[in-house]
């Protein structure tokens, strides 16, 4: 089976789990931003930084697909526990702005941590940040979840929450 694995990366999580997954696969990993034309690929692998509510460079890679046949697997990669349904409805509600039904139809949806450096944030992510973490700490305390207060606690620092070991998983779809 003719397969890429595309990234769409901002600070470089999303892209170190697909250089991973390339390394384990022997399948050749692409930033979105390279890729021309997907005609004749048969699997494509994405993984995408969570920013905003969106998925970085989803929608401009599945502009690109011309068969509905092909494997679209997608990988989410962001800060939100993707151990909390809550979190992962949310994210899919995302994705399925981002991907046309036909695609969607025989789409694979995996959610994986990434991580966050706020000295590497460009402008416009440390004001988002900063927002909501002020927005988090005018809460009522009995509001807060267990995510925010995690959130208040790491605001301004770096953390790092990649798991190589959850691409098995996504090995296991390929096979």
């Amino acid at each position: 089976m003719k397969s890429l694995i595309i990234y769409g990366s901002q600070y470089g999580t999303a892209k170190a789990y697909a250089e991973k997954l390339a390394e384990m696969t022997g399948i050749l990993a692409v930033s979105y931003e390279t890729v021309k034309d997907l005609t004749g690929y048969e699997q494509i692998i994405y993984f995408g930084g969570l920013y905003a509510g969106g998925v970085k460079g989803l929608k401009r890679t599945v502009k690109k697909l011309k068969d509905s046949r092909v494997r679209l697997m997608i990988i989410t990669v962001g800060l939100a526990d993707v151990s909390r349904k809550e979190n992962t409805d949310h994210i899919k509600k995302s994705v399925e702005k981002q991907v046309e039904e036909q695609f969607l139809e025989n789409a694979v949806l995996f959610h994986l941590r990434g991580g966050i450096d706020y000295r590497k944030l460009n402008y416009k992510h440390k004001l988002m940040m900063s927002a909501l973490y002020h927005s988090l700490k005018k809460k009522p305390a009995e509001h807060i979840t267990d995510e925010d207060k995690a959130l208040i606690e790491t605001y301004n620092t770096k953390v790092d929450f990649v798991d190589f070991h959850s691409l098995e998983q996504i090995l296991e779809e390929i096979r």
